[in-house]
């Protein structure tokens, strides 16, 4: 029996200690978690070169996204000029064309001047010309604007060639006389009416 109490106490230990030691080997713990942390990085790595690769792809992509809108862009300036050029000279030759007509009859009128002696025909002939151009110029989208004697003077519709002492107090930072007729295109103004202004 004594024998026997003596016996387990030992056994006892010895299994404690060897259960201490399993527990405690630092070398095996440090292997195993170096292969761990190994395995992570790798993993990383590999995730991170991953996402690298399609970045890569992305920016490659939008590389050749934006080259193609580049060219498309520039072909579509070219295009435009080419086309706005064209629609130039064709405006022009438009307006060329109609207005052949009337320096012909011009120079009808003039040659019939030289010889003429009856003026009442002249005026009656340079004022048909005249009523040609006009039509001509207002079918083209000319328009004169309407000026007159007395309006308040508006610096955006009228240049202010001088200014004269009004006749009347009425006058006075009005129009007095309009020197030449201002001018829209399409609605658009193309020429100031030159004006004298009373003070």
């Amino acid at each position: 029996m004594k024998e026997q109490q003596a016996n387990e106490p030992v056994q006892q230990n010895t299994e404690e200690t060897a259960t201490t030691v399993e527990i405690n080997n630092p070398i095996e713990e440090n292997a195993e978690n170096k292969e761990v942390i190994e395995e992570q990085i790798t993993s990383e790595a590999d995730s991170i070169q991953n996402t690298i690769d399609e970045l890569k792809k992305e920016i490659n992509h939008f590389k050749d996204q934006n080259l193609r809108l580049v060219a498309e862009f520039d072909n579509y300036r070219k295009r435009t000029a080419r086309e706005m050029e064209e629609l130039r000279q064709t405006a022009t030759k438009s307006l060329i064309q109609s207005l052949i007509g009337i320096l012909d009859d011009s120079e009808r009128a003039e040659k019939t001047i030289q010889t003429a002696n009856d003026i009442e025909a002249l005026k009656t002939g340079i004022n048909l010309i005249l009523s040609k151009l006009r039509s001509t110029l207002e079918s083209k989208g000319l328009k004169a604007m309407n000026t007159q004697i007395g309006d308040d003077f508006d610096l955006e519709l009228q240049e202010a060639i001088t200014e004269i002492p009004a006749a009347t107090p009425e006058l006075s930072g009005k129009i007095v006389d309009v020197i030449e007729k201002g001018y829209y295109l399409n609605e658009v103004l193309i020429r100031h009416a030159k004006v004298v202004v009373g003070k």
